[in-house]
């Protein structure tokens, strides 16, 4: 029998994120970053904000992540992951998206120590320092050639 929550306990509420699978030369885009003291990798990825749609997330995290311009290309998937470490649930769109430029110069979000263009092997190298098991889960979809239109996701 489902029970209602109590009024102690908020409603439950997923995060949705976006990530950007950025292949350029066999390589991957990916940041370093610091979470809770540790040095971890991930695409570039960010929650989504009230004013926009899900590929204007993925373009604006992207560029504040990395300093680079990317432009959205499909969709290689939707992931759900809970972290049962900070007990969170997550909704992620992975979108693969072309390097268009990049700034060197550019100011990167808080706590992103740098971005770097990793290929297979090295991301593979450095699955225990993946911030989840999404970093790799996404760079093999899109390697095996999963890809929806951008047109699959519409906004009301």
């Amino acid at each position: 029998m489902h029970q209602a929550p109590s009024e102690k306990s908020p409603p439950w509420a997923a995060h949705v994120t976006v990530a950007a699978i950025v292949e350029r030369d066999g390589r991957f885009l990916v940041v370093e970053e610091r979470i809770d003291g540790q040095l971890l990798f991930n695409q570039p990825a960010g929650h989504l904000e009230a004013s926009e749609s899900l590929v204007e997330a993925c373009v604006r995290e992207v560029r504040e992540e990395t300093g680079w311009t990317v432009e959205p290309t499909g969709i290689v998937g939707w992931y759900q992951y809970h972290s049962n470490t900070i007990n969170v649930t997550y909704i992620r769109t992975a979108f693969a998206a072309r390097a268009l430029a990049g700034d060197p110069h550019a100011p990167l979000d808080h706590g992103i120590v740098a971005a770097h263009w990793l290929d297979l092997t090295e991301l593979e190298a450095t699955r225990e320092r993946h911030r989840s098991p999404l970093v790799l889960a996404c760079v093999r979809d899109y390697l095996a050639g999963d890809r929806y239109p951008l047109s699959s996701v519409r906004r009301f």
